[in-house]
């Protein structure tokens, strides 16, 4: 793959609002308590590596890599960010947006699948040419593809609990999505290790196969970790910062309550609207 710098590695300042999202960026998940460290190290000491870009048209841009550089700079009111800027196709961006995403171990195991997944099915790849672009074998890349057989709500859950790849892989042996949520709600109110979640699973399916009526399963799961409840909290937040709307919030943390107190300035909604409209 073989990209050309613009004007010989010059880096530019290009304001932030031109920079759009990498349309194939896997990462969906950003630590807040990482991204404020960030944000202020950026304030302390500048953006000390260019995130790179590619021109769009002549006023926009689109990220392809250096999505937390851009998230923490916005965050900490910069109002332009230095960039590199080349030249490479679509296919090139989601390829390049990726294995950046890949080299670093944060990525979590469902966005790199969704990652590898929407690179296959946009530029219409087989699974052995998507191994040989990324550096994988063929068949860690089918097993990575596997996951994503859970729906979107189990992933959720399963990211916000701190549950492990292995746990999910446990669950794919069951088919029926009722027994899938059944055992999920239990694993997350148990706190099961990969082991006893590997048994929990043996258990039900040996059950299925006993001559012996069933009852109805409960359609409604109940969800108790309430990590689950803070972490979409949080990405509200953060999609608002990235959007450029200052919105404060201050969590109350003790033995009978977490209280979240969130205030957005109403002058500058106002004010984005009309510059919109």
């Amino acid at each position: 793959m073989n990209f050309v710098l613009k004007q010989e590695n010059r880096i530019s300042e290009i304001p932030i609002i031109k920079i759009r999202p990498n349309k194939s960026q896997p990462r969906r998940n950003f630590n807040e308590d990482e991204l404020a460290a960030l944000s202020r190290s950026i304030s302390e000491n500048g953006v000390l590596q260019p995130i790179t870009v590619r021109r769009m048209s002549a006023t926009e841009y689109e990220l392809i890599a250096g999505e937390r550089r851009l998230r923490a700079s916005a965050l900490a009111g910069l109002r332009k960010i230095p960039c590199i800027v080349i030249k490479c196709s679509d296919k090139e961006s989601a390829v390049f947006a990726l294995l950046e995403n890949l080299q670093r171990s944060d990525l979590g195991f469902f966005e790199e699948a969704r990652g590898i997944s929407k690179l296959i099915h946009r530029f219409g790849l087989t699974q052995e040419e998507a191994a040989r672009k990324l550096g994988k074998s063929q068949s860690t890349i089918a097993n990575k593809l596997r996951l994503l057989k859970l729906t979107y709500e189990e992933q959720e859950w399963i990211v916000s609990a701190g549950l492990t790849e292995r746990h999910a892989r446990a669950l794919l042996r069951l088919d029926d999505e009722n027994l899938r949520r059944e055992a999920l709600s239990k694993i997350i109110s148990d706190n099961l290790n990969t082991q006893q979640t590997d048994s929990l699973v043996s258990i039900m399916l040996n059950s299925l196969k006993k001559p012996i009526i069933r009852q109805k399963s409960i359609s409604k799961v109940v969800i108790k970790d309430v990590r689950i409840f803070v972490n979409t909290i949080n990405k509200a937040i953060d999609t608002m910062r990235l959007a450029g709307i200052e919105a404060q919030s201050n969590k109350t943390d003790n033995e009978s309550f977490i209280e979240y107190t969130i205030r957005i300035p109403k002058q500058q909604i106002s004010s984005d609207t009309d510059k919109t409209a």
